[in-house]
């Protein structure tokens, strides 16, 4: 009697392992699966650069808000599962790389282009600073066309300005199969941050990118609105380029046009006003009235998330001040002597705005916008 409850307990025992074990081979498969859909679904996505040293590449990522990972590994080459001795010492074909996960609902490809551009000598074709061979070249290994296409455009972009002598050489390639490099490789800075310090110091790295790009290194990323799509405030130097000295006055420090003497006071073409500074859509002249006060007049924001209100409380009084969102330009004042059916009136100088008119939404990336003026013909 003791042995058969010996050999029931026993196989109740097997039953009941084996059952927690199916559990949680169960568990880990779902974890994965459910990984594998959050990326399938957009959730997150992948960016993989190549920048010279993989220790240098990883920290100017992993601090944005938005990305979720940053692996260190190896792309590009043939050899399957290379090491990193294999790498450095040629024959594999494979570059030095990171791979990003990314929410691209919080930041976009082309922040990260952005950020990449920062870090790295674009013009160098034999490697990076102290770094030299095709191991460490730099490189954009696009996963898809719209990342192709966005890096092409950053690409040229960055050629305009101007801001280097020799021709822009990093590739936009295919992507290939990325190899995780080995775990001491991960994190290093944080693993050895006196040893990565010293290497850094002495790779020149630091020194090439203050002397390029000064203040404007440490890139901000561009916020993204409900619309999906990505403005910004630039540089305060590249404003000063882009802006007449009233605009730059009215939007970075509150000052005021003359009535009646200013750009879209008495403005009735139909169209966009956007932000002078960011590009952000701000109000339509469907909601433009004629106020009287000479300067543009709007009962409503087009995009109401994009217009912020403020106290202010500047010449002894009370009023409230609207900026934009993103490019967060002084726009003007709101009152609440306008029209119906809002009653509001939303005082804006011409200065903080740019004009569109309809015929030009489509090529100039408003194109959403078009069926605000479309007559209905039903």
């Amino acid at each position: 009697m003791k042995k058969h409850s010996l050999i029931l307990f026993s196989a109740i025992t097997l039953i009941l392992i084996a059952a927690l074990t199916g559990v949680s081979a169960f568990s880990k498969k779902m974890d994965v699966d459910q990984a594998v859909s959050e990326k399938m679904a957009g959730k997150t996505q992948l960016a993989t650069f190549a920048g010279g040293c993989f220790w240098c590449m990883e920290p100017p990522f992993e601090k944005l808000k938005g990305v979720h990972k940053v692996t260190s590994g190896f792309t590009g080459g043939h050899k399957k599962n290379p090491t990193y001795k294999e790498v450095v010492h040629g024959g594999t074909g494979h570059i030095e790389a990171i791979q990003i996960e990314y929410d691209p609902q919080k930041i976009s490809y082309g922040d990260l282009l952005e950020v990449l551009w920062r870090n790295i000598d674009p013009t160098d074709d034999g490697g990076q600073f102290v770094d030299r061979g095709h191991s460490y070249i730099t490189g954009i290994f696009v996963h898809n066309d719209e990342q192709r296409k966005i890096a092409e455009e950053s690409k040229k972009k960055l050629a305009t300005t101007k801001r280097f002598k020799k021709k822009i050489v990093t590739m936009i390639i295919q992507a290939k199969e990325f190899y995780p490099a080995e775990d001491y490789h991960q994190d290093y800075y944080k693993k050895n941050p006196v040893r990565y310090k010293f290497y850094r110091y002495g790779s020149g790295r630091d020194d090439y990118i203050d002397r390029v790009w000064g203040q404007e290194r440490n890139y901000k990323p561009m916020k993204i609105s409900d619309d999906g799509k990505t403005y910004s405030k630039p540089p305060e130097a590249e404003i000063k380029k882009r802006l007449t000295d009233l605009q730059f006055d009215v939007t970075q420090e509150e000052g005021t046009e003359q009535p009646f003497k200013n750009e879209y006071w008495d403005n009735k073409k139909p169209g966009l006003y956007v932000d002078i500074v960011s590009g952000e859509p701000l109000f339509s002249s469907n909601d433009k009235f004629k106020s009287g006060t000479g300067w543009p007049s709007f009962i409503q924001p087009l995009v109401a998330e994009n217009v912020i209100e403020k106290t202010d409380t500047k010449f002894f009084m009370k009023r409230t001040e609207v900026r934009s969102k993103f490019g967060d330009s002084h726009l003007g004042h709101i009152f609440s002597d306008g029209p119906g059916p809002t009653g509001l009136r939303y005082c804006v100088n011409s200065a903080s705005l740019r004009f569109i008119p309809v015929e030009d939404l489509e090529k100039e990336g408003y194109g959403d916008f078009v069926k605000l003026f479309t007559k209905d013909e039903a």
